[in-house]
């Protein structure tokens, strides 16, 4: 993606992982203090979800105290794997342990490629992602308040809704492995392999790109925003999971329509202004290409539509 350069003495990239690296210790400790000596909710999503916050409290200190709201970008693909360990090892529902292996492995599989990803384009904390200093100036005095909401938690109760999924599986999950559980993880790995492909198309291509170039190559020729179809792939593969565990439980679906929204409302159409104004041949050269499902391109283009994620 691309970051805004700081005018703060740089540290080093080696020195800039370690103070995330503290970061993310320091909150992950304060939500499992949180499960050990808080308030028992007698509900493990609830329990979770507090922990949770308490855990984004903590990276939105680090990233206040650094003045840089990168801090949290990593939080995405950290967390997930944690919510699901716990709810397994404290649920006690009896469910099919295969399925959890399966939604388990699919979970690992995506956060180490996602957070590898992360560790490959961050140059280290004198970057930050430029959508974050536009949305705090377009708050003005209410800027405290986006950084903390739209930057911070509003992310953090995303990436719950969508691992909610998970919550089912360990709880209710007695429904024995079928064809579902199979759709979904074909789904989960067909999407990692799409977001890891488009991400490697688009590193390529930064590297070799002229002042302008828009990219309409590979992946990005069927779609604007490869990588974040296969986003949204990952978490509809987990809401399969959890309506194979669960056939009633539709509300499952919820975090997949909060990920669609997210890249519909918000992402795609921050990044689309910008490239236009950054790329004067933006427009015309993805006119033909899908904006968001991929499909196939209508003539041959040369030539960044999106971002790597």
């Amino acid at each position: 993606m691309d970051e805004q350069t700081s005018t703060r003495p740089a540290l080093s990239r080696s020195a800039s992982l370690t103070r995330v690296a503290v970061a993310y210790v320091l909150a992950i400790g304060a939500g499992a203090a949180w499960l050990l000596a808080g308030p028992d909710t007698g509900r493990l999503w609830l329990d979770a979800l507090i922990a949770d916050v308490v855990a984004t409290l903590v990276v939105f200190a680090a990233s206040r105290l650094h003045r840089n709201s990168s801090f949290y970008d990593a939080y995405w693909s950290v967390v997930p794997p944690l919510l699901a360990l716990y709810w397994w090892l404290a649920a006690d529902a009896g469910t099919d342990p295969v399925r959890w292996w399966l939604v388990m492995g699919l979970i690992l599989v995506w956060a180490v490629r996602l957070t590898a990803n992360w560790l490959r384009g961050w140059p280290g904390l004198h970057h930050e992602d430029w959508r974050y200093p536009l949305l705090r100036e377009r708050a003005g005095r209410a800027e405290l308040l986006a950084d903390l909401g739209g930057i911070h938690l509003v992310p953090t109760l995303q990436v719950f809704l969508g691992t909610l999924p998970v919550y089912v599986v360990v709880t209710r999950g007695q429904q024995p492995v079928g064809w579902l559980d199979v759709v979904a993880l074909l789904v989960g790995l067909g999407a990692v392999a799409l977001e890891t492909v488009a991400d490697l198309q688009m590193h390529r291509f930064v590297r070799t790109r002229r002042p302008g170039q828009v990219m309409t190559q590979g992946l990005w020729a069927w779609s604007r925003h490869p990588n974040y179809v296969g986003e949204l792939g990952f978490w509809f593969s987990l809401a399969l999971f959890g309506l194979a565990a669960d056939p009633g439980a539709w509300w499952v679906l919820v975090g997949t329509a909060a990920m669609l929204a997210m890249f519909l409302g918000a992402s795609i159409p921050m990044m689309e202004e910008r490239s236009v104004q950054r790329r004067p041949e933006y427009a015309q050269a993805v006119a033909g290409i899908s904006r968001f499902l991929p499909r196939p391109p209508r003539a041959p283009r040369t030539g960044v539509s999106g971002q790597p994620g």
